[in-house]
């Protein structure tokens, strides 16, 4: 397995992509109903985000706190960030958002895609160590 020395955009953006996906998780875990009325978004989809979201969080927020890291894990990361993005587009064409939803959805995909990309950015001016 090989391990990078994080550089400091990496650890950062780690950071901001657990800050945005745990606050994401709990707005959306605990007004699931109304923001699901509000979005014109099924409630299961919008609970089952802010579920899926809070241990997310965890999970890349540890990564940031890391020195070093298993370059792969950090890809895996960056894929999903780009896997959320498309599928939350896709998403539009899925179901019926209302305006508010619509907006919604292409803002928060719009910063997921954002920090993937400052991710692989911050993987790219990591150094290589070995295993």
């Amino acid at each position: 397995m090989r391990f990078v020395q994080s550089s400091s955009l990496l650890r950062n953006v780690l950071i901001v992509d657990a800050a945005f996906s745990g606050a994401s998780g709990m707005t959306l875990l605990a007004a699931a109903a109304p923001l699901a009325a509000l979005f014109g978004l099924p409630w299961g989809l919008v609970a089952g985000a802010g579920a899926f979201l809070l241990p997310y969080a965890i999970f890349v927020g540890a990564l940031g706190l890391s020195a070093q890291l298993p370059r792969g894990l950090v890809w895996f990361v960056v894929a999903g960030n780009a896997l959320w993005t498309i599928e939350s587009l896709l998403l539009l064409a899925q179901t019926a958002p209302t305006p508010v939803g619509v907006t919604a959805i292409v803002g928060q995909a719009a910063v997921v895609a954002a920090i993937g990309a400052a991710q692989a950015i911050g993987l790219t001016r990591s150094s290589l160590r070995p295993a």
